[in-house]
């Protein structure tokens, strides 16, 4: 080896020293300018959506779910049986109060009343002459005693009689609208088979249950709003009529009846309806949509936009979080009890990128929902 060749390798290891120095250096320097300019600009402005709290007018109210039953119903039958021999009612069609519907042969019992109406004039006409008797001491008190019996008694088979023959035509207890006949003209009918139903459809009743604890919410002539599917876009009012005077032990719920006019017949017994029952005059809250509302194990919080201004003399908008009380829900709004006042304009969307002091961008282009009576519809 030459006496050269050590200088060599001394001169190799220093240029890679100076050049891996240079590296090493090149990424320090580089490293240290990327900090100082994210120092410089600070946190990114996230993009947001938001709305002013306004108060708004909020009629507090209870929802339930009921079923419509007539105010009125039976399901007509005979006390005895017997043949058919009038039908005088068509099927689907108003009746009144004591008309005739239907009539089973009583021609037997009509014979006989006809003996015994015979056996109470000739009673009747015993007892006269024997009256007439007893003035002139022909007769004894006794006599005219038995006479009165006897005609009494008489009487009494006419009016048994007369009750039989009853039996055999029924008559509609109160008025309403038939359902669909049953039976047939020359059919026997046994006793207890049902021939028609009646219904008195206005007004209707609905019954509901409510959990024990809105008890205190519920009175008598309450105002309440029923719907149903059957008959899309109608509100039907009513009122509260009557409430059960005990609670069921097995759901811990409380039956109410409200009646509802209905004098075009457009709910029928059957229906399934919903109520909505208000609760005292209007209130006023504050009110958001549902998506402003964070809800956390430890409370519910919003974010609230801060406007200021930077050394520049430029506004600047930041967000600080805020606990909240929420109150009851309407729609796509939520009722707020305390931690924001009106006027303040709150996050609706994209609080997940935020936190205390973050810069924000206001976008409201797109929004999310805040309608109170929102419907659900096919698209």
């Amino acid at each position: 080896m030459s006496k050269g060749t050590p200088l060599r390798m001394i001169v190799m290891l220093l240029l890679v020293g100076l050049v891996f120095g240079g590296i090493y250096g090149f990424q320090q320097f580089r490293n240290q300018m990327i900090a100082k300019a994210i120092r410089g600009h600070g946190i990114p402005p996230q993009t947001v959506s938001t709305i002013v709290a306004e108060k708004s007018s909020w009629q507090p109210t209870a929802q339930a779910v009921g079923t419509l039953r007539a105010s009125k119903a039976t399901q007509l039958s005979a006390e005895v049986g017997g043949l058919i021999t009038a039908i005088p009612f068509e099927s689907g069609k108003h009746v009144k109060k004591g008309q005739t519907l239907l009539e089973l042969n009583a021609d037997p019992l009509k014979a006989q009343l006809a003996q015994f109406k015979a056996n109470a004039e000739l009673a009747r006409q015993n007892l006269t002459r024997d009256r007439a008797q007893l003035k002139i001491q022909a007769v004894s008190q006794a006599v005219v005693d038995s006479d009165a019996a006897t005609l009494k008694s008489a009487e009494a088979q006419i009016a048994t009689q007369q009750a039989l023959i009853d039996q055999k035509i029924i008559r509609a207890p109160f008025s309403g609208v038939l359902g669909i006949r049953q039976v047939d003209l020359g059919q026997y009918l046994a006793p207890g088979t049902t021939i028609v139903s009646l219904q008195q459809l206005d007004p209707m009743y609905i019954d509901f249950t409510i959990p024990q604890t809105q008890i205190d919410l519920i009175h008598i002539d309450e105002a309440v709003a029923v719907k149903t599917d059957a008959r899309p876009g109608k509100t039907f009012e009513g009122k509260i009529t009557a409430l059960e005077p005990q609670i069921n032990t097995a759901t811990r719920n409380l039956t109410v009846r409200a009646s509802i006019d209905n004098p075009k017949s457009e709910l029928l017994p059957g229906m399934f309806a919903t109520l909505t029952i208000k609760q005292g005059p209007p209130q006023e809250f504050l009110t958001l949509p549902s998506t402003a509302i964070a809800f956390n194990p430890y409370g519910s919080t919003v974010f609230v936009v801060d406007h200021g201004k930077s050394k520049e003399g430029k506004e600047t908008l930041t967000v600080s979080q805020h606990f909240v009380t929420t109150g009851a829900t309407r729609g796509d709004q939520i009722a707020v009890l305390t931690g924001i006042k009106a006027g303040d304009t709150v996050v609706t969307s994209g609080q997940i990128k935020l936190r205390n002091g973050a810069p924000v961008l206001i976008n409201n282009s797109v929004t999310p929902t805040d309608n109170p009576h929102p419907e659900v519809t096919d698209e």
